[in-house]
């Protein structure tokens, strides 16, 4: 599909700061949902919340955050007001030990986990009977979303339709060394934060783990993060091998349904890898849009929000599905 132009999103000046455009949302967005909570079991023994706001629709959302986020994030309840009035319900997918409440396995959610939206999948398709579904996913959900588009290709559910995936890090690795550069420091510092009392609640919940606890105390990167918690409780040989295997940028060739990345070319956590320009050019059914601006899932273009990014995700959803029948 064509690289999309992005003409209609002119944000005034201080929104094209990126780091302003990527805060003010985190900051000032205040939306209030209904949502109604469904605890569903994994087939691994542990659980997944997530959080409905139903207008008693025949085609659901499933919206997928991102790292160290959940139904209660701001771009979530923005996409999920939207959605609502123009007739979709919305799912919100709590990845693993997001919901407020630790998960029970020593392992929780990682950026290429698509077994648990495989199985949240099957759940909403048994539980709910929609006729169409479509994903959404932000930043890591957004990754998350288009592995899952191209790794399971070949059994998607005849139920998805289209998916849209926004300020996703397709190369991990490459986002990883941007988070580290200094003036993004302040992102990487903030998600260490809470990942590390996470990962100490699991030292306790665990103590034969065999986790080194001061190497995990004193991590400074997402490398060693990863390299001390994240990969040894997800099965990967070290930090390396988890972002080689879960980023969806090699996945994005074997996407068979239209699917949309929206990233702005300011995204303070991307860096060149994290854009699959050529991806794009060669498929059949993935698009890429690619504003001026616009920081990490900000998309604000002035004080009063347009709900640019919203507006643009739901006209995709809409369009591809006049297309696909």
């Amino acid at each position: 599909m064509p690289l999309l132009k992005t003409n209609n999103f002119s944000p005034i000046f201080l929104f094209r700061n990126k780091h302003f455009n990527t805060l003010y949302r985190y900051f000032t967005t205040k939306i209030q949902v209904n949502f109604q909570r469904q605890r569903i079991s994994t087939l691994d023994g542990d659980f997944i919340d997530l959080d409905r706001a139903s207008v008693q629709s025949k085609k659901c959302i499933i919206a997928i955050h991102g790292l160290e986020g959940s139904s209660n994030s701001s771009y979530i309840k923005s996409l999920t007001v939207m959605a609502n009035k123009q007739g979709y319900d919305v799912i919100a997918f709590n990845l693993r030990g997001c919901s407020g409440v630790p998960n029970l396995n020593l392992g929780s959610y990682h950026s290429g986990k698509t077994s648990d939206l495989h199985e949240v999948i099957q759940y909403i398709e048994n539980q709910y009977h929609y006729d169409s579904l479509y994903i959404v996913g932000y930043s890591l959900g957004g990754n998350l979303t288009l592995k899952y588009m191209g790794e399971y290709a070949p059994k998607i559910s005849r139920h998805i339709k289209s998916a849209v995936a926004v300020s996703a890090p397709c190369d991990l690795k490459g986002s990883a060394q941007t988070l580290n550069k200094k003036s993004n420091r302040i992102y990487q510092s903030n998600f260490l934060k809470t990942l590390k009392a996470k990962a100490h609640y699991k030292l306790n919940q665990f103590p034969r783990s065999g986790l080194d606890a001061h190497r995990i105390s004193q991590a400074k990167t997402f490398y060693e993060f990863d390299n001390y918690f994240t990969a040894p409780t997800q099965g990967f040989k070290d930090a390396e091998d988890y972002w080689e295997k879960s980023s969806s940028k090699k996945y994005i060739q074997h996407i068979s349904l239209p699917s949309l990345l929206v990233s702005a070319l300011d995204d303070p956590f991307l860096n060149k890898s994290c854009y699959p320009i050529q991806e794009a050019k060669v498929s059949s059914y993935f698009s890429l849009l690619t504003p001026k601006y616009g920081g990490h899932v900000g998309f604000y273009s002035s004080f009063k929000n347009d709900y640019w990014l919203e507006k643009t995700m739901l006209q995709f959803l809409t369009d591809s599905e006049i297309l696909g029948s």
